[in-house]
């Protein structure tokens, strides 16, 4: 065998369960050493947060003990990429060197991309074979969509990777292993999200099994209001964004729950418990899809998927409607908690993120490319694949899905109707009374002054006027659409990265429906 180490370098896979590049490395017989890099470029990126830091740390904090465990040793360092592997190049040259890199593949941003592109060169100019692994349904070089729904459910069905329980691993003097880096020593300010959930592989666990176990029994009917979400849903997100678990394992975890609730005799079940685990199942099946149209398209980081749409928004962009809609005080209260709750816990209901980039789109006819980074530093799951896909699809530059435009008003109604939300995270508005929660504004001089809640000086009057600004944005909508370049574009992106299953959905509903 020939001599050198294998190096595993960990990125958005903080884990050793269903890890395949730490058991690829482990396979080879050679000795095996851990490396996590912080580094600079990522850590000034606008899409990051001190949040996402805390987070990535308590996962490495477990991380490093687990490979304590097993023998082995994880390397922590500060720096660019490919620079850290010339050093560690540098230090191990006494044992042969680095022989092999070994990673997952990422669909990051577009500077994790360029950084991938630099260790490319390096590794093929120092003869180190680097492997790059999926660990998850997204198929790297795929031409179109044709047959992707079948290799997600390959994927999602193969054994999970075992990682040994003994590593064969490097003598430990002649590396520098450095140390996990608190945010000073970073150059990060504190954390402003006190609320947020901690990382780890064994918390990720933990919350997988009390969704599965109880949580997720409500999944269905409570996952839209920001009043149930919060137990309802399976709050998996910001562990499957940094890698605390796979999605193989959340998949399997899930099937395996459902046949056990399937075994049940049917009048001893609780109700919703199936057909909540089926619709979460499917969710997990939307989150590759996401990922795989910016593995496909990832311009779509910075440009409408439809270049139809260019110039739509752009020369508008209003700082102060922007800046409003930041800070929750845009006097709409359920745009305002949500984004205020986000600046406190980095996480809230997706259907409370489709209203805030709603609102944001149309409402203040703000361009996509700023809010989008702006929410991309507050979610504490924020992931590239699925945070760009859906930002263009919830602001209408896709050209290929309905135009969604959310009532702020509306919404209250349907999903916090008694303003149990909006008094936790806007409590300038806790003594409005149920009936006008939604809209305080319309609250007469009296009454506001009884509600100890005066519009204009204890909680701001609605930015804009919503029936005015729903249908502006409709009918620009609606005539941008009706574009020839809009319509050809559309035919083009649908061929590209339309769910195929959602087609052959609509062709036998087409179908069946003939004649009637």
């Amino acid at each position: 065998m020939s001599t050198g180490v294998e190096v595993v370098w960990f990125k958005r896979d903080l884990r050793l369960s269903d890890h395949a590049a730490m058991s690829g490395a482990a396979a080879t017989g050679r000795p095996v050493l851990c490396l996590y890099v912080y580094e600079p470029e990522l850590l000034a990126s606008p899409e990051l947060d001190s949040s996402h830091v805390v987070f990535i740390n308590e996962g490495l904090t477990e991380l490093e003990s687990g490979i304590r465990k097993r023998g082995g040793l994880l390397c922590l360092r500060v720096g660019s990429m490919p620079e850290v592997l010339a050093e560690l190049q540098a230090e191990l040259q006494s044992v042969g060197g680095i022989h092999g890199l070994w990673s997952h593949e990422e669909t990051g941003l577009a500077i994790t991309g360029a950084r991938d592109r630099r260790v490319e060169g390096w590794c093929r100019e120092h003869q180190v074979a680097w492997t790059e692994l999926p660990q998850n349904g997204v198929v790297r070089g795929l031409r179109d969509r044709d047959g992707w729904s079948r290799l997600w459910q390959k994927r999602m069905q193969e054994e999970p990777a075992i990682v040994p329980n003994a590593l064969r691993s490097v003598d430990p003097s002649l590396v520098n292993l450095g140390g996990i880096r608190r945010l000073a020593e970073l150059g990060l300010p504190a954390s402003s999200k006190s609320y947020a959930q901690r990382g780890g592989e064994g918390l990720a666990r933990e919350t997988l099994e009390s969704f599965l176990d109880r949580r997720g029994i409500d999944y269905r009917e409570g996952m839209s209001s920001p009043v149930t979400a919060w137990e309802a849903c399976s709050r998996l997100s910001p562990y499957l964004a940094w890698g605390n678990v796979s999605i193989r394992d959340v998949y399997q975890a899930t099937q395996k729950r459902r046949a056990a609730l399937r075994a049940v005799p049917k009048a001893e079940r609780e109700p919703g418990g199936l057909g909540s685990l089926a619709s979460f199942e499917g969710r997990l099946r939307w989150h590759c899809h996401f990922i795989q149209k910016f593995e496909s398209e990832p311009a779509i980081e910075f440009e409408n998927m439809s270049r139809a749409y260019d110039g739509l928004r752009e020369d508008e962009f209003d700082d102060e409607r922007f800046e409003a809609w930041c800070r929750g005080q845009t006097g709409y209260p359920l745009v305002d908690a949500c984004m205020r709750c986000l600046h406190r816990t980095g996480w809230i209901n997706f259907r409370m993120r489709a209203m805030l980039v709603s609102f944001a789109s149309y409402h203040l006819w703000l361009h996509w490319r700023r809010p989008a980074v702006f929410l991309a530093r507050h979610f504490l799951d924020f992931e590239p694949g699925i945070h760009f896909s859906q930002f263009q699809m919830q602001s209408g530059v896709t050209g290929i899905n309905a135009v969604r435009i959310y009532s702020p008003i509306k919404q209250v109604h349907d999903q916090d109707p008694r303003g149990d939300f909006i008094r936790k995270w806007v409590p300038e508005l806790a003594g409005v009374p149920d009936e006008a929660i939604a809209e305080p504004h319309r609250l007469s001089p009296a009454q506001q002054r009884s509600a100890a809640c005066v519009i204009g000086r204890d909680y701001p009057a609605p930015i804009v006027e919503h029936t005015e600004a729903y249908r502006s944005a409709r009918s620009r909508m609606q005539s941008a659409r009706r574009s020839a370049e809009a319509r050809e574009e559309a035919a083009h992106i649908l061929e590209k990265h339309g769910s195929r299953r959602s087609r052959a959905r609509q062709r036998s509903r087409g179908s069946s429906t003939k004649g009637r």
